[in-house]
């Protein structure tokens, strides 16, 4: 029974996700109150009629009392979730107990921030927003909508049984020398060749990596490439496992191939094939929409012909756009245009490129302008009128210069270069003319004005479908993505089912049993740079972990997931260390921060989150790199690290011994001649 919906100020749906219980139930609570004889509404319209109130409340609350609740349950043990992003309403609904609030708000965020990774700084305006969200076209809409839908059944699985979404850290496959080999390939051939050809149609591959399921084979950025965050590596991650999604089964390889592979790298671990057994039919539903269940023959073959008109696979060729952060040396942009190429080399393991495209610098120059007229309307809001602008911010002289020759550049070619232009008329007239009301609160709407247009202008360069030439397509051509795809099989085709195989047993408790007795399991992050390292958890037909596949090792995946929401909760709170016993297991989790020679600094009073701030994580805000800005503010001119650990012993072990356990495991998980970083 889960649900989540976006919903305008004027109670519109622009987008909705279920899953098959919660849109059954809809199902029944509307179709039974129809008249015999009648047509069932459309689904949409039947959750648009059991949100609406909710929305009204919402916005009614937010107009009169400029406030709103964030979260409430019902009789019934249903779990409401509420956020506004600027006229947007975010409601996130559980009502079989399997989320918390918690949960709920997370979801939420990660669907903003795969909004914001697709649509980029149209995202700033509301009014664009709606149109990208809820196309007029119901086809487009659909489309649109399932797309949306599967990123977020994908998100769901992962988060479910992906220990690196868990905690939202990648997770390397560790094996230093194979590692070095594809990075090293990975520039001086395959990136090398794709930036010298002419079929690049001026794109420039920035970014290359491998994905082994969603684990991270080897990372390459080119030297004029700004750092891929962590939070948009893990979106990518989604949206790659959404395009191509990892079967754990079928990808799995038989021991006859496996064996072929043990002389290949000096730490291979291979548990023996059980007995083949039914696979779940459950299991491929992973992806689709919940399909509606018509009595009617009627309505079932409106259905059926609805389904006929559905659009056909998308071409592999043709690249997602997508919108990442950006650090130069200029400055901080954020939601820049890039292509991403998912180029699927065997079912379980993909090559993805990211390229610049050729107009970007528009993007650049679009956010330098959204920026200072937001900061212009907010200082004049606070009522600081008059043109001179505060220390540290450009003056709007320079912006008005800059954005005349901004607009010339463009051309006259189309009609949002006329509407930008004849805006930005207006607004000089009145802030800059003699005579005029100059830079007072009635400069305000024409500057909310100019981030419309600005935003209008970048959603035409950068999302339209006829944003390039159709001349000069901005793409790498079909035939240099398959030789990019041939070079890297070539590469990998002696590896492939080893990668496999050590993707699910990445590494295992036995190489730590010794060194550290009675440890069950435990989970390293290194949040500076968003990378994890824990033993595998995997419980599928085929792979398992020392544990099994049977109940103890769900017993212990159900404690550790429910370990990382507890720590998470002090966290929240400004405990940076956190042991408790639960039965006959003790769980510890620390918090702490080294310098670069790894000496460990003193322990910090940490931020007091609120109960409805932002989910901790690094996926959807990245809670981990406000800490370290929090922190090194007493740590001028040293790099500061953040670590975490969890770690899950038996409750017999004395504490003592325990204490020492996790201070040698820290040490020694990250070891430089152990695991190689990015």
């Amino acid at each position: 029974m889960k649900c989540l919906l976006i919903a305008s100020e004027s109670a519109e749906v622009l987008f909705y996700w279920t899953d098959p219980e919660f849109q059954q139930n809809i199902q029944e609570q509307y179709g039974a109150s129809q008249e015999e004889g009648q047509r069932l509404p459309a689904f949409e319209d039947s959750i648009n009629t059991l949100f609406a109130p909710i929305i009204i409340s919402c916005i009614t609350m937010v107009d009169r009392l400029g406030d709103s609740y964030t979260c409430f349950a019902t009789e019934n043990n249903h779990t409401y979730v509420l956020h506004q992003f600027d006229e947007c309403l975010y409601i996130a609904v559980n009502g079989d107990g399997e989320e918390g609030e918690e949960d709920l708000r997370r979801k939420i965020y990660v669907t903003k921030k795969m909004i914001e990774v697709l649509f980029g700084m149209v995202t700033l305006s509301s009014n664009l927003l709606r149109k990208e969200l809820r196309p007029q076209d119901t086809e487009q809409r659909e489309r649109l909508w399932k797309h949306l839908q599967s990123l977020l059944d994908t998100y769901s699985h992962l988060r479910d049984n992906d220990q690196s979404f868990l905690v939202e850290a990648v997770e390397r496959l560790i094996h230093p020398t194979l590692c070095e080999q594809c990075i090293e390939f990975l520039e001086r051939r395959l990136v090398q060749q794709l930036n010298s050809s002419v079929e690049r149609a001026g794109e420039e591959v920035l970014h290359a990596f491998i994905l082994v399921h969603t684990k991270l084979l080897a990372f390459y950025s080119s030297r004029n490439a700004s750092t891929l965050t962590t939070s948009d590596l893990l979106a990518l991650i989604i949206m790659a496992q959404n395009m191509y999604p990892s079967d754990t089964d079928l990808d799995d390889p038989g021991s006859e191939d496996v064996e072929s592979t043990t002389g290949s790298g000096p730490e291979i671990f291979y548990t023996p094939e059980p007995s083949p057994t039914g696979r779940d039919s459950n299991s491929s539903g992973r992806g689709g929409t919940p399909v509606f269940e018509f009595v009617d023959p009627d309505i079932q073959m409106a259905e059926d012909s609805l389904h006929t008109l559905e659009v056909p696979p998308f071409d592999p060729s043709m690249p997602c756009r997508v919108f990442l952060e950006v650090s130069l040396k200029e400055g901080f942009y954020p939601m820049m245009p890039h292509s991403m190429y998912c180029l699927p080399l065997w079912p379980g393991i993909t090559l993805v490129l990211l390229t610049k495209i050729p107009n970007s610098a528009v993007a650049m120059s679009v956010y330098v302008f959204l920026e200072a007229f937001a900061k212009l309307e907010k200082r004049l809001g606070e009522g600081q009128e008059g043109s001179a602008a505060p220390r540290g911010q450009p003056a709007i002289h320079d912006l008005r210069s800059k954005l005349d020759k901004f607009i010339k550049a463009l051309g006259p070619s189309d009609i949002q270069y006329s509407q930008l232009q004849n805006v930005w008329t207006e607004f000089k007239n009145r802030a800059f003319t003699r005579g005029g009301p100059g830079f007072n609160k009635e400069l305000i709407p024409w500057c909310k004005s100019m981030k419309t247009q600005l935003c209008g202008l970048y959603r035409q360069c950068f999302l339209t479908e006829n944003s390039g030439r159709a001349d000069f397509p901005q793409r790498l051509s079909p035939s240099l993505q398959e030789r990019a795809q041939t070079m890297v099989q070539e590469k990998l085709m002696d590896w492939k089912d080893f990668l496999l195989v050590k993707s699910k047993r990445n590494i295992t408790m036995l190489t730590y049993l010794e060194d550290f007795p009675g440890l069950i399991h435990f989970v390293c992050v290194d949040r500076s740079t968003g990378q994890m390292i824990a033993p595998s958890l995997n419980i599928t037909e085929r792979a398992t972990s020392e544990l099994g596949k049977g109940p103890l090792a769900h017993f212990i995946k159900k404690k550790v997931w429910g370990l990382v929401s507890t720590t998470r909760r002090y966290l929240q709170k400004g405990y940076s260390t956190v042991t408790l016993r639960d039965g006959d297991l003790y769980f510890c989790y620390f918090l702490w921060f080294e310098n670069e020679t790894g000496y460990k600094l003193e322990a910090a009073d940490l931020p007091i989150l609120p109960d409805d701030s932002a989910p901790i994580g690094m996926l959807a805000w990245d809670y981990y790199r406000k800490l370290l800005r929090y922190y090194s503010k007493n740590h001028q001119g040293e790099v500061v690290k953040c670590y975490e650990l969890l770690t899950v012993h038996l409750g017999v072990i004395p504490t003592e011994y325990i204490l020492q356990h996790c201070r040698q495991l820290a040490s020694k998980l990250w070891e430089p001649s152990r695991n190689p970083l990015l």
